[in-house]
């Protein structure tokens, strides 16, 4: 079941210079920041604000480290700006099986390793309404969606 908004990504040429928009602008800080080279982007993730099910909502600002990565190719094409939505799901695995089985395409066969050691996995845009989506599997969830300590 998704729980929650977990992320919105937003695409930029510029993490330093986007991540200062947003620390000036709305005044969000920087909670976590990572290379991840299996995506091929440095990111920021801004803690917006802590949910319901014990986990949180931010916006992930993604810089391609390399022009063949996803977001390095979506940037060429599209300019800087939302790049996905992620939903929160205590069972990124059992979700993604349900939502393959409605006819909705998942990109990833098994999910993958994302930020802060989650789990992920991405579904179809054109099979979502033309917004990509994200499933996302938090470290350290229980499969009641709580986080373990």
């Amino acid at each position: 079941m998704l729980t929650r908004i977990d992320h919105i990504g937003i695409a930029c040429f510029d993490l330093d210079t986007t991540v200062e928009f947003y620390r000036a602008t709305y005044g969000f800080e920087v909670f976590h920041t990572e290379v991840n080279e299996e995506q091929g982007v440095r990111e920021a993730m801004l803690r917006i604000n802590g949910t319901d099910d014990g986990g949180a909502s931010y916006l992930q600002l993604l810089e391609p480290v390399r022009e063949d990565s996803p977001v390095g190719k979506w940037l060429a094409k599209n300019g800087e700006g939302v790049h996905h939505i992620a939903f929160g799901t205590a069972d990124v695995d059992g979700d993604a099986d349900a939502i393959r089985d409605k006819g909705v395409r998942v990109l990833y066969d098994e999910p993958r390793t994302g930020s802060m050691g989650s789990r992920i996995t991405f579904l179809h845009p054109k099979d979502c309404h033309g917004v990509l989506t994200e499933l996302v599997t938090a470290a350290g969830s229980s499969p009641d969606g709580s986080a373990e300590h």
